[in-house]
């Protein structure tokens, strides 16, 4: 089984895990913050231990964070999180966007292929959108789509 860590946050959304990433204070506890208020759960903060297992690539936090999220100004809190969560969604977080994106919607993330948006995290719709993405992801993959079609 590969290993890997990455600086970043995760959440899950019905049993499917959402990467955050971006750099040092760009926002990523904080849209893991609203998305948890909005019904997610935390699977980790700041980093995030990814496993690749054949074609399976599941998000869980290192030991020593594990159920704690960081609240900008306040501290460190307790939080419900959850593990072993399959990855579908990776939002990078960007100051600014495209309005029409025309680079690919994926990024390769241990040999594989991962849904990839960006977003402006400071938007008030940025929990929105992601919790639209998904959903369209979601119902795309019950239908069998082809992967490479657009979100």
């Amino acid at each position: 089984m590969e290993k890997e860590t990455r600086h970043a946050s995760g959440v899950a959304i019905n049993g499917a895990g959402i990467l955050i990433t971006g750099p040092s204070g760009s926002g990523k506890s904080d849209l893991a913050l609203r998305l948890i208020d909005r019904g997610a759960t935390l699977i980790s903060d700041d980093y995030v231990e990814l496993s690749r297992d054949d074609d399976h690539l599941c998000m869980e936090a290192p030991v020593s964070i594990a159920g704690k999220i960081e609240v900008r100004s306040l501290g460190i809190f307790n939080c419900e999180h959850v593990s072993n969560i399959p990855l579908r969604l990776q939002v990078k977080l960007k100051a600014k966007t495209e309005r029409y994106p025309m680079d690919s919607r994926t990024e390769t993330i241990m040999k594989m292929s991962i849904p990839t948006i960006s977003l402006n995290p400071v938007e008030a719709s940025a929990p929105i959108k992601v919790e639209m993405v998904l959903d369209r992801l979601l119902q795309l993959s019950a239908t069998q789509m082809p992967k490479d079609r657009s979100l």
